[in-house]
């Protein structure tokens, strides 16, 4: 669908005739093309100047990364006015699946599980501008040390530093596609630059498309797709928008000047027998009379990039017709539900709750959803059985490519969420607020290991208003996914683990004891490290999981 058709279908027709096509700048991209077997050509086109050798159907994967869209922002998902044609149009070619999460609900921890299948407080990732661990490899790299050419377009949020990111490609991941967003900024000039960062931008009506972030995320990735047909490769596109501060082409925005999101009864949830942090960040619109949702600029960026999807899903289906296809997002917003702003501290259905959608022509079935639980941390250990490799050990997820193939089946039981902070940049956001969460579908717990813990029932009480960790109803339920969250805790080795997490106000019975389980947990191998040792012996670990020995 190009600008001129999607501003029809929109309902835009008379601003679609004034729209002109660009042609992306790929400086670097043509440079390549140009120098193949040339001699002193462009280093960094080594890698992939010749072409895989592919045999019968080649394998491609394209996983396009949306940010701070909430499931019901997807016209497929929710018809509340919202103008998502492409997605839309994703959806009825794939499968939806309605129960998808994330495993943190903020920008970088949640992405660090998308693309290394591990947890936050795994991988290093469990706040803002905190870098992956050492140890930790991203499915890009995992799969360009098996031979699969990868690249990464957009939003990374994984270098440790700033919102920017460093310019430096991650390994395994093409470097003459890597295109983060300080690569964005250094094409600007710094009036520019200053410009991009200022909502009031998008409003003067000079910030066309060629100039956001989005739309030159979309150039390189139709150019990778047009330039890589029949070849094997795994495509990740990342975009920004509609996070703050939220610029698109004005039409876009002009597009919901009159219109007001359809708030939820939970807009005026009161807070009371809930967390002290909520109220706290609540400050101010506890006791008010909640406005409309109204947020043009936001909304039409949302559209915006529905729009440069658009561009990528047709090129797919020109260049690579029968790849895999994923689209999810990083988290939700709140929009006023529970009288919260943005994203934080907490385990609601706005910011946990993302979108997720499959085509994979042949395989998932057209025009369908499915109920299955699906977790962000399932994407790499899917990607690695999709290319025909092992799985391994360490990836903390589970493949989803039977359930994908089998859309009414179940791979899980439950999902867990976690939260540790939000920003380590800045001082605010609520600061640590540790949270271990689990949900099977029904009812979902959260831990607030500093205060009250979550427990809601989400067949009757969908907008999660009635906290019921005090019932005594629901003591047997609450008991039982309590024991599986420590599990998992215990399981996945989570560093925050420990007894006070079991021992909450309402089940005091909870054994306190210094060694805990007493079980010693070591790494698995995952073929990049040797084995660990044992620290009895000092040599190969025999068994990672045992029993740690008694005194001696």
């Amino acid at each position: 669908m190009n600008r001129r058709d999607f501003m029809r279908a929109v309902g835009l027709a008379g601003a679609a005739s004034a729209m002109a096509s660009d042609s992306p700048a790929m400086a670097d991209s043509t440079a390549c093309s140009s120098q193949q077997g040339q001699e002193g050509g462009n280093p960094r086109c080594a890698l992939w100047q010749t072409d895989a050798a592919v045999t019968g159907e080649p394998r491609q994967v394209v996983v396009i990364l949306g940010e701070s869209v909430r499931y019901d922002m997807l016209n497929c998902n929710r018809q509340t006015g919202l103008k998502t044609p492409n997605l839309d149009r994703l959806a009825q070619q794939g499968t939806r699946f309605e129960r998808a999460y994330n495993c943190q609900p903020v920008c970088a921890p949640a992405r660090s599980a998308v693309w290394t299948g591990m947890f936050p407080h795994t991988n290093g990732v469990w706040g803002n501008s905190m870098p992956l661990g050492d140890t930790v490899h991203s499915i890009g790299q995992r799969l360009n040390d098996h031979g699969i050419h990868c690249a990464f377009i957009g939003k990374w949020h994984l270098s440790g530093t700033d919102y920017f990111d460093t310019g430096i490609p991650a390994p395994g991941w093409d470097p003459v596609y890597w295109y983060d967003m300080r690569d964005y900024l250094s094409e600007l000039s710094p009036v520019d630059r200053m410009r991009s960062r200022k909502p009031a931008t998008g409003l003067d009506g000079s910030w066309g498309e060629e100039m956001c972030y989005g739309h030159r995320v979309t150039n390189r990735a139709v150019d990778f797709l047009s330039r890589h047909k029949g070849q094997d490769f795994f495509m990740a596109v990342a975009y920004d928008e509609p996070h703050d501060p939220c610029l698109c082409p004005l039409e876009y925005t002009k597009m919901y000047e009159n219109y007001t999101f359809p708030s939820s009864p939970n807009v005026n949830d009161p807070l009371t027998n809930k967390p002290v942090e909520q109220r706290i960040w609540a400050d101010g619109r506890l006791n008010r009379t909640q406005p409309p949702i109204r947020s043009d600029q936001y909304f039409g960026a949302h559209t915006f990039i529905d729009y440069e999807i658009g561009r990528v899903l047709d090129e797919i289906e020109k260049s690579a017709p029968n790849a895999l296809v994923i689209y999810t997002a990083d988290h939700g917003v709140f929009l006023e539900s529970h009288r919260l702003t943005d994203k934080g501290p907490a385990m609601y259905e706005e910011i946990t709750h993302i979108p997720f959608l499959v085509r994979w022509p042949g395989k998932t079935p057209a025009n369908a959803s499915s109920s299955s639980l699906v977790s962000h941390a399932d994407l790499a250990g899917t990607l690695m059985e999709y290319f025909g490799f092992e799985v391994p050990k360490t990836l903390e997820g589970i493949s989803l490519l039977s359930t994908f193939k089998a859309p009414e089946t179940s791979a899980r039981k439950e999902v867990f969420i976690e939260f540790g902070r939000y920003e380590i940049d800045h001082d605010g956001f609520g600061g640590w607020q540790p949270i271990r969460c689990i949900f099977d579908g029904r009812y979902k717990l959260a831990i607030n290991v500093m205060v009250t813990d979550e427990l809601y029932d989400l067949q009757t009480d969908p907008g999660e208003l009635n906290n019921l960790i005090l019932s005594q109803d629901h003591a047997a339920i609450r008991n039982g996914l309590h024991d599986r969250l420590l599990n998992w805790m215990n399981t996945s080795r989570d560093p925050f683990r420990g007894y006070y997490w079991g021992r909450r106000a309402w089940r005091p019975d909870f054994p306190e004891t210094w060694q805990f389980t007493a079980m010693t947990r070591q790494q698995e191998n995952d073929g990049y490290l040797p084995r660990e040792l044992d620290y009895e012996t000092g040599l190969t670990m025999v068994r990672a999981t045992r029993p740690k020995p008694g005194p001696s």
